[in-house]
């Protein structure tokens, strides 16, 4: 079976199942990515902006926290000013798997592969997915519009079969899988391992603020909308006082400096104060089909369940 441990991802990252948890800055903390990796998947844990001395902690908190011989990574985000010093605190700490988004990998690759460390580069396009394959990335995560957090121009329908045409190395697909049937639909659209961000926002070990959480579950299908566009670095959100800001401040083509500062300190209101209004509710489409509160093993385990019926049925039907 292509969900089990026989598939390309399975074998490269040593995890039961062919999962990725999202590396969601503020969110994807020790707690949160010691139950994803327990619970059978790559758990995360986002650098983001993150002082180097507390993400060594933080590190060396999951460390303690995963069960051995489990798997957990690193997310570094290219384009933060603490980018060198998570790749250092990454080396130093023998992180075995790294993904890396928002910019180029290549230094990082060329840094991070002779340590032995697996490397999953985030792409947006497959002219992205090409680069990194011959720069020596083991993976690529294809993300497509639908994520939350900062997003490329494509969608997952389309992005995804592109870039498991144009590169031999595993693809995993992200933006959009919240279950079983996006996990079926990734494998259809030529991946072999999914990446999952908002559905773990509501799971019991994600230390994000009540607040946060319960603004995804009361997510509609039509409850994002897309900030920064004008910056050239577009960000999903759920919609609140901050989303209508940033569209109104964009449409009057205010100066980017003042765009800028609206969203200074925005993430970390929304996931430690849990202010709802005012911050950066990052959260993809599928916050809509969020429903209930769970325990990540549970998370994983019945959307991978909910995969293996949905195959088994269309075998039936094909029979």
């Amino acid at each position: 079976m292509l969900l089990r441990e026989d598939n390309r991802l399975c074998k490269l990252l040593g995890t039961k199942y062919p999962l990725i948890q999202g590396g969601m800055a503020w969110v994807a903390n020790a707690e949160l990515a010691s139950a994803v990796s327990n619970a059978g998947g790559l758990g995360i844990i986002a650098a983001a902006a993150t002082p180097p001395d507390i993400l060594e902690q933080e590190i060396i908190k999951a460390k303690k926290l995963i069960e051995p011989g489990r798997p957990f990574g690193l997310n570094i985000m290219l384009m933060s000013p603490t980018a060198n010093d998570a790749l250092e605190v990454a080396l130093r700490q023998k992180v075995p798997v790294v993904t890396t988004g928002a910019g180029s990998p290549g230094k990082f690759l060329e840094r991070l592969k002779p340590a032995g460390t697996i490397v999953i580069p985030v792409v947006a396009s497959v002219t992205q997915a090409r680069r990194v394959e011959k720069q020596g990335a083991d993976a690529v995560i294809a993300e497509g519009m639908e994520a939350g957090g900062h997003i490329g121009e494509l969608t997952t329908m389309v992005l995804t079969p592109q870039i498991s045409q144009a590169v031999k190395i595993p693809v995993v697909c992200a933006g959009g899988v919240a279950d079983g049937r996006g996990v079926v639909a990734a494998f259809a659209l030529g991946a072999e391992g999914v990446q999952v961000g908002t559905r773990f926002i509501c799971c019991e070990e994600c230390t994000v603020h009540m607040n946060y959480k319960q603004a995804v579950l009361d997510a509609r299908d039509r409850s994002t909308a897309i900030t920064g566009q004008s910056l050239g670095h577009p960000v999903r959100c759920l919609r609140n006082k901050l989303t209508a800001e940033f569209e109104k401040l964009e449409s009057e083509n205010a100066p980017a400096s003042e765009i800028e500062a609206l969203g200074t300190g925005k993430l970390r209101a929304a996931v430690v104060n849990g202010d709802v209004e005012w911050g950066s509710l990052m959260a993809g489409q599928s916050a809509a089909m969020v429903n209930e509160i769970l325990p990540a093993k549970k998370i994983i385990a019945d959307m991978f369940a909910q995969a293996e019926k949905i195959l088994a049925h269309v075998g039936e039907v094909k029979k």
